[in-house]
């Protein structure tokens, strides 16, 4: 292992998340903001994204566009915080504290893989 091992682990989160968005498609569907097109299309490119960002942070060559990537994708994520947060049907049921506890958890994401760009 070139690299601590938690950033194996952000690498593994982030490829498990993407799979996710194949085998559960509809949660997903459910929280994108209506200004968004192409709802069950942007969830499988996300899942996409999310995958081939998490496996391209494990090797060298490719760590720091994946981490820039996984960035990028976590402030374009903010807009399905927010809208999760005003629209009941899109917080899934989830208590309002935790819909906004998820904002600064996105903002340590964001630190966390910042972090790496260092290695």
């Amino acid at each position: 292992m070139k690299y601590p091992w938690h950033l194996y682990l952000m690498g593994i989160m982030y490829t498990i998340a993407g799979i996710n968005h194949f085998i559960k498609p509809k949660i997903y569907v459910k929280i994108m903001p209506p200004y968004i097109p192409a709802h069950l299309s942007m969830v499988y490119l996300s899942g996409i994204a999310e995958i081939i960002l998490g496996i391209a942070v494990c090797f060298s060559v490719t760590k720091n566009y994946a981490i820039y990537g996984i960035i990028a994708m976590l402030l374009v994520f903010f807009s399905v915080h927010f809208y999760m947060l005003s629209s009941p049907e899109a917080g899934a049921g989830l208590p309002k504290w935790i819909l906004i506890l998820r904002i600064p958890l996105q903002f340590l994401l964001i630190w966390w893989a910042w972090y790496y760009l260092k290695y």
